[in-house]
């Protein structure tokens, strides 16, 4: 009898050391190519809550990469601003593409993903699975925070655009923050005191944290990206610094009622300044705060080389006069080019 004892003693201590070294092989070889497979995990999580997180995920790893809902079913998501990843997860519940909410919003908040979830519209459907629907909350399809500068607003307008988004800053705020100097590269003069023109117009998409710096920050470097090479050493060969070729495309921008004319009028002041027109300045039609005058040689320019004046008058300001594209201002070509009368004294 006591022999028996002993021997199921040892089967069940032999038992216990298999299933110990069973667990020991699967924490040295299976987990960390588990945890692994979840993805980074966000680094503001506590090493308690990163090790809780990541065990539910495992143990639902398969769930984690299948389909979500049924896999015919296809619906449009609306995300709210301020809305957080359990209302979202909720929401995605509630239109039947997901069946398990609580393992999305586990799964936003180990990868630290429940805070990049962007206010928009989703085009969501049920054969995704629960990371393809965290993945795709980063990016909106028609995203609540898209601004479109198009060409010719003034700062002003800009300023009041981002306002309507409801950021963490005020149309006074950016105003205030673009009252700074253009990069130096423009060349711009010791006067200049803001950013008009250098604000490129574009479609930007803003994170819901940005602030009025930041703001003007993304513009300005998008200026800087989309002039330079090229376009610089067109506008050199015309006589212009990049700060000149803004104002005339700034002045353009204003005359000009369609694109397509935007070469054409640049030709325009180009003709008749090439030409060397001395009956007074080109005074355009919308922009009266500001001349081209024709400009004598300077650091090896052509001696006919545009000159901007500011002319003192109510409300204008020594810059740009708008955000314009400038690439125009490159194919206003040498006189005759296109075939485009001189202008007249005055428009």
């Amino acid at each position: 009898m006591p022999r028996r004892r002993r021997n199921s003693g040892c089967l069940v201590f032999g038992l216990f050391a298999a299933l110990g070294a069973a667990a020991c092989l699967w924490a040295v070889l299976v987990l960390p190519a588990s945890f692994a497979a979840l993805g980074e995990p966000a680094a503001q999580l506590s090493g308690f809550d990163r090790t809780l997180l990541a065990t539910y995920l495992i143990v639902n790893q398969r769930d984690l990469s299948s389909p979500a809902g049924p896999q015919d079913l296809f619906a449009t998501l609306e995300v709210e601003p301020g809305q957080d990843a359990s209302t979202v997860a909720a929401e995605l519940a509630s239109l039947g593409v997901l069946k398990d909410p609580e393992l999305l919003t586990r799964y936003l908040r180990y990868r630290g993903l429940d805070t990049g979830i962007e206010a928009g519209s989703y085009e969501v459907n049920g054969s995704m699975s629960p990371r393809d629907l965290a993945e795709l909350l980063q990016r909106a399809l028609a995203s609540r925070y898209t601004l479109t500068i198009p060409e010719g607003w003034r700062r002003e307008e800009v300023a009041e655009a981002l306002a309507e988004f409801g950021l963490g800053f005020t149309a006074a705020d950016f105003l205030t923050a673009s009252q700074t100097a253009p990069p130096r590269f423009v060349e711009p003069p010791g006067r200049t005191a803001d950013l008009e023109g250098f604000l490129f117009p574009d479609t930007y998409r803003l994170d819901p944290r940005l602030t009025a710096d930041e703001a003007v920050a993304l513009m300005v470097e998008t200026f800087e990206d989309r002039v330079g090479g090229e376009l610089l050493a067109a506008f050199e060969a015309k006589g212009l610094t990049p700060y000149e070729a803004v104002i005339l495309a700034s002045i353009v921008e204003r005359e000009s009622a369609l694109a397509a004319e935007r070469p054409l009028i640049a030709s325009v002041f180009f003709n008749r300044l090439a030409l060397g027109r001395s009956d007074g300045p080109v005074r355009p039609r919308t922009t009266a705060g500001w001349q081209l005058v024709e400009g004598a040689a300077d650091g090896g320019r052509p001696p006919a080389r545009l000159a901007v004046q500011h002319v003192p008058l109510p409300g204008t300001s020594p810059g740009a006069h708008c955000q314009p594209r400038v690439g125009f201002v490159a194919g206003g070509g040498p006189p005759g080019r296109f075939g485009v009368p001189l202008l007249p004294r005055r428009l």
